[in-house]
């Protein structure tokens, strides 16, 4: 058995992504993304369809003559009409699409006999106009496997650069997905394959991953996974779980996930989920006392990924109904206030109190707020006095 080649990211959030329901991306916001994803050492992105109309393709060849270290690509329908808007707009290489499924022929009116005809012509068309021509085979994963087999062949005949199999509604699962690609690398094992997933039922990246161990060297990724209806496969998360699951090297600069995902949340306006993996708010967050305890000593206890790595810092313990006495000595030893067992003990109570109340966490300031109400208190009852009250 071969060994896996490194990973090849292609990066498709000023396509795929932009495609996501309701998302524009203004020309200067492509830019910055496409600087991002440049200074992160990503080594190819499509960066859009021309077909689209003038502005896009006017669009697409402004950032190709930005100069970037990446290759560029441009998405086409399989048609000469496509490829040519596409060779006008600039871009080192040209994505063709064709559909490979029965159901996605019917609806468009094609036929398994067309796809291979097409396939020649445009591909022959197409390689007259750019660097490099890569193939997809949309809703591969709804594909009778043995004509999935045949469209591969004949693009690896033909010469293409790259085959991609696309789960183009999100159907296949990390084994499925595995096996697919598997038995396709072991009929063509020297092909050029890219898997691009969709996150219909939650498994893009994970099926990314196994697509990658399966074979398929190249991975189809956006920031955040932005894309049509639940998105595709996320950059930042399937180098990370590459990097930290597998040990694998994705020759990319962690420290630009964060950024990078605030910023393509923020021009997309799709707030991110604070528990998203990765690049979350609250990902790198802990309140359990018993968890805090350990972090103390150790962030390695309870926490897999080092802020640094992913362009955060590391968050101070969160203050909730799950805290213990860990929590409340680090914020005092934080502000070099006293740490006082029997303090220590009244704030607790009064914390989880109000956190339930709150049905959230507290801030630093509400903390420090209770600490210096309850010193206020214990100075006016007394020590003794106040410790035995129920301190309302």
């Amino acid at each position: 058995m071969k060994a896996i080649k490194k990973p090849y990211f292609i990066d498709t959030t000023l396509r795929d992504g932009e495609q996501a329901p309701g998302v524009v991306f203004s020309l200067d916001e492509k830019i910055k993304v496409c600087s991002l994803l440049d200074q992160a050492g990503i080594p190819e992105l499509e960066i859009g369809t021309p077909a689209i109309g003038i502005r896009e393709a006017q669009e697409i060849n402004l950032i190709c003559q930005q100069e970037f270290k990446f290759k560029t690509l441009a998405w086409c329908r399989a048609n000469k009409y496509d490829i040519l808007l596409a060779a006008k707009s600039g871009t080192n290489g040209v994505h063709l699409s064709f559909p490979v499924s029965k159901i996605l022929q019917e609806a468009m009116g094609k036929d398994e006999h067309w796809v291979l005809q097409n396939l020649q012509e445009m591909y022959d068309f197409a390689s007259s106009k750019f660097e490099y021509v890569t193939i997809g085979a949309q809703d591969a994963s709804r594909a009778n496997l043995s004509f999935l087999k045949e469209f591969i062949g004949l693009a690896a005949f033909l010469g293409t650069s790259r085959v991609r199999i696309a789960d183009t509604v999100g159907t296949l699962n990390p084994i499925s997905c595995f096996k697919l690609i598997k038995s396709i690398r072991a009929t063509y094992q020297d092909l050029p394959l890219e898997i691009h997933t969709h996150n219909d039922l939650g498994m893009a990246t994970a099926n990314t991953v196994s697509a990658y161990l399966a074979g398929a060297e190249c991975l189809s990724v956006t920031v955040n996974g932005l894309g049509e209806r639940a998105g595709n496969a996320a950059l930042e998360e399937v180098a990370m779980a590459l990097e930290m699951s597998e040990k694998i090297d994705c020759r990319l600069d962690s420290t630009l996930y964060s950024e990078l995902s605030s910023y393509v949340s923020e021009i997309s306006n799709r707030t991110l989920p604070e528990s998203k993996p990765i690049t979350g708010s609250l990902v790198l967050s802990h309140e359990s006392g018993i968890h805090t305890q350990c972090l103390q000593k150790d962030r390695k206890t309870y926490q897999l990924i080092e802020a640094s790595k992913i362009g955060k810092l590391e968050q101070d313990f969160i203050i909730g109904k799950h805290s213990g006495k860990s929590t409340i000595r680090f914020y005092l030893q934080k502000e070099n206030l006293p740490v006082d067992e029997v303090i220590c003990d009244i704030l607790l109570i009064k914390i989880k109190e109000e956190a339930s109340k709150k049905k959230s966490f507290l801030s630093e300031k509400d903390f420090y707020q209770i600490y210096w109400d309850i010193r206020k208190k214990e100075k006016y009852y007394g020590r003794k006095e106040y410790a035995g009250t129920n301190h309302s």
